[in-house]
């Protein structure tokens, strides 16, 4: 297990669990966490035996948010100095939305504030049905800004603009019927849920989740010309390689593929 202060990061063979492990502050992130967060995904990157990154909080919350005390020194920054720690923010988002890996958010809690960021760029999100949700920077004088491109996709510009706007709460419910999470399961349960969607992931082949990822995301930016010599050369290029190759033979005989355990 590596150590940081602000995280908790744990590999179980094919398995990376982050842990947020600030409890007594509910998991609320400052700069330290921030930085922390980056170099765990960045080192995973090159890392191709991790195959599923699961990330959660410790207690009785997800994450909420920003640190108070962080929030008290960031009020008295110049413009430069915000504008470095909100672009070291959206650079972890993104680092998390684009990583290769499949990542699975273990939400156990409230997910407020910019906590809800973390939510959004995970790949599927199983939620305890006790968990709460809001976009609640609007009742500071604030803006969810950084988390904004991931919670537009996730949910839909409609949704976004009613929950940004009145910083409503969400249950567990609401956030699932919005498309927030994917899951939304008995507190009791939710380990379970995650176990067994850890499985599904891992029958799957590795090099081509995160072809997957990257057709996701690119096919989002893309007009029609462009899309349909895009996939077409992306699954010519699948066909052809090791995996492919291997996938296709194990599925034509009638074996589990050399990636299955």
């Amino acid at each position: 297990m590596s150590e940081y202060s602000t995280i908790k990061f744990k590999r179980e063979d094919r398995i990376a669990r982050i842990t947020f492990c600030r409890p007594e502050i509910h998991n609320a992130f400052n700069s330290d966490m921030i930085r922390e967060l980056i170099d765990t995904f960045n080192k995973m990157k090159d890392d191709k035996d991790v195959r599923v990154i699961v990330m959660t909080g410790e207690g009785k919350s997800y994450c909420a948010g920003a640190d108070l005390n962080w929030m008290r020194a960031v009020k008295d920054y110049s413009y430069e100095q915000n504008l470095k720690e909100s672009l070291e923010l959206a650079a972890l988002f993104r680092l998390i939305y684009e990583f290769p890996r499949p990542v699975i958010g273990r939400i156990n809690g409230a997910a407020i504030g910019g906590g809800t960021g973390f939510v959004a760029v995970t790949d599927i999100a199983i939620a305890a049905d006790t968990a709460i949700f809001s976009f609640s920077e609007v009742k500071i004088g604030v803006v969810p800004a950084c988390i904004s491109p991931y919670v537009v996709k996730r949910v839909g510009e409609g949704r976004a603009r009613e929950f940004f706007l009145t910083g409503e709460r969400l249950t567990a419910q609401r956030a699932l019927d919005s498309g927030l999470v994917n899951q939304a399961v008995p507190a009791e349960e939710l380990d379970t849920a995650v176990d067994k969607m850890i499985k599904q992931i891992l029958t799957s082949g590795p090099d081509a989740i995160g072809v997957c990822k990257s057709l996701l995301h690119n096919i989002a930016n893309q007009n029609m010309d462009e899309a349909e010599k895009y996939t077409a050369e992306v699954i010519a290029n699948l066909r052809k390689s090791p995996e492919g190759q291997e996938g296709m033979d194990a599925f034509l005989n009638k074996r589990k593929p050399n990636w299955v355990e």
